[in-house]
């Protein structure tokens, strides 16, 4: 992929990443994380309101199908991966539920927020 390109899709990236978190807080949800990497993967937006924390992938696509077919088994498997390696450093993991989300920033629209995305531990 050409420098242009990458550079354009980063800031793409970024700018749904935003629209997401401000759905979400809309929602009530504060965000604790954006971009949070790991050795095992990276987490777009880790989010909570009360004990639930939401792992969510944000994705910017055409159509609400486009972006739940673009998060695949692979994609899942890492998150997952990623999310308990976080989950296991919170003092208060015991208490926490987890969901893994997705948020599909569509054109011309506001963001659309899909809980239970995927199921994690599949």
């Amino acid at each position: 992929m050409p420098a242009e390109a990458r550079q354009k899709a980063y800031r793409r990236g970024h700018r749904g990443e935003w629209l997401a978190a401000v759905a979400l807080m809309a929602k009530g949800y504060r965000i604790l994380a954006r971009r949070h990497r790991t050795k095992l993967g990276e987490i777009d937006l880790i989010a909570r309101r009360g004990d639930l924390v939401a792992i969510v992938e944000v994705k910017a696509r055409p159509s609400l199908e486009q972006a739940m077919e673009a998060v695949g088994y692979e994609a899942q498997r890492r998150i997952e991966r990623a999310a308990d390696l976080w989950l296991a450093r919170q003092p208060d993991h015991a208490r926490l539920s987890l969901r893994f989300d997705l948020v599909a920033v569509l054109p011309r629209r506001w963001p659309v927020h899909v809980e239970n995305a995927f199921s994690g531990r599949g």
